[in-house]
């Protein structure tokens, strides 16, 4: 959006060091990152060699949180596909990304296991997928070009094909690291999801209907095959043929295949039903007939973040933990992501009154007290992780907006100064 790049971004490879003080000063005892498959494997497969100065960076990260007292919880797979894979064979449209994924997994749990201990396959193959190919909005950029700004792509099949082969490589990776390394290393393995939560517009049968095809067709497309080794039957009707089917033995080892589910939540929206009879292109973002609203009778949902996506309504939180608890066995479950942003106003804002963050505190409140009567109500939650601990190079957007729990001053040697929200924390942390 602000033509930025991410070459350096934070520079938290050489400032990892100054980056774990931060956290150990706020008093959290985890840090949920992401080991890069590329600085691993730069030629993405095992016989272009390993990248030993990765593999020394990432030792040196974890060494550093552990000697200061916290856990790591390692995100195996942030989008950062090796490009060598897309060029030779079109990355995760092809079933040979499975077989790949599976050797590179393997190095991580090899070199970092034996102090690793918490494992996560994917994060969000929701977006990957969706964005990805569907709308093409973030990498690799496919769409149907009628549909979006893409050169090539099918909205109709490929999303599905992409979320099919995910699947099977998180599956493929949590039996290697059952059959291989648990035993031993004594660690837990998942998957981080997620979704917005779904409100009927009104209290009609269509609206109602409709809010629980939305669900299937994001929550509900990993959760099934997760809990139960198969889609949800509402997608399995309305997609047809363009959704792949599961093998019997590609189902039993899907069905299970984690220890802990990581969910990553932020909003939520009003739903309300299209007729099912309409006639659209082929295209994941039609194919559940649901539309959606961030507004009911002139009223928005709640205050809207930077990100006009992002409107606040912490008690989705409890909901959705509460549907995932009735829906899906009650599994364990980890807050993995949970977060707001600002605008980023450097060139207005004086540094001091960009500290003061009142709407992330708010809304770390508003869903911190959700979350607890979720737990109250039975959902087995272990963990919340806030996004995110330093304003990021924030995807598309680039530099605009700001995540971040600490401020960082992109045009002074990005130096970190402490938001409202991370003193908040620091209190909050430090209540009996």
């Amino acid at each position: 959006m602000d033509g930025s790049n991410g070459d350096v971004a934070l520079d938290s490879y050489h400032r990892y060091k100054e980056d774990v003080s931060l956290m150990k000063q706020m008093g959290v005892d985890a840090y949920r990152f992401s080991i890069s498959w590329p600085r691993i494997l730069p030629n993405g497969k095992l016989s272009g060699g390993v990248n030993q100065k990765g593999v020394k960076y990432y030792n040196n990260l974890i060494n550093e949180l552990l000697s200061n007292g916290l856990q790591p919880f390692v995100t195996l797979f942030h989008w950062d596909l090796p490009q060598a894979l897309e060029d030779q064979y079109g990355g995760f449209l092809s079933p040979l990304i499975i077989k790949d994924y599976h050797d590179y997994v393997d190095v991580c749990f090899k070199e970092f296991g034996d102090r690793v201990k918490y494992w996560i396959t994917f994060n969000e193959p929701l977006i990957f997928t969706t964005m990805g190919y569907a709308s093409g909005e973030l990498a690799p950029g496919r769409c149907t070009p009628t549909i979006g700004n893409c050169t090539a792509g099918d909205s109709g099949k490929e999303p599905y094909v992409v979320a099919h082969h995910q699947l099977l490589a998180h599956a493929a990776a949590v039996k290697l690291y059952k059959d291989k390394y648990q035993s031993h290393q004594k660690g837990k393995i998942g998957i981080t999801l997620t979704t917005t939560w779904y409100i009927p517009l009104s209290n009609s049968k269509s609206n109602n209907d409709a809010t629980q095809r939305a669900l299937d067709f994001s929550y509900g497309w990993f959760m099934d095959p997760l809990t139960q080794g198969d889609y949800p039957f509402i997608m399995k009707s309305l997609v047809g043929d363009r959704l792949p089917k599961f093998m019997h033995e590609q189902s039993e080892l899907v069905k299970d295949s984690y220890d802990f589910i990581g969910l990553n939540y932020y909003t939520a929206s009003y739903v309300y039903g299209v007729p099912l009879s309409r006639v659209v292109d082929q295209s994941y973002m039609t194919d559940s007939f649901t539309l959606t609203t961030t507004v009911c009778n002139g009223v928005p949902i709640g205050p809207v973040a930077a990100s006009s996506w992002l409107y606040v309504y912490p008690k989705g939180l409890r909901d959705l933990l509460v549907y995932t608890k009735a829906k899906y066995n009650n599994p364990v479950i980890y807050i993995t992501e949970n977060g707001i942003d600002e605008f980023n106003n450097a060139t207005v804002l004086p540094l001091e009154e960009a500290l003061k963050d009142k709407m992330r505190v708010d809304y770390f409140k508003g869903h911190l007290r959700y979350l607890q009567k979720a737990i109250r109500k039975g959902v087995d939650v272990r963990g919340f992780f806030m996004w995110t601990l330093l304003d990021d190079f924030e995807w598309n957007s680039g530099y605009t907006i700001r995540f971040g729990l600490h401020y960082v001053d992109f045009k002074n040697r990005l130096k970190r100064y402490p938001k409202s929200s991370a003193l908040w924390f620091q209190k909050f942390l430090k209540r009996p």
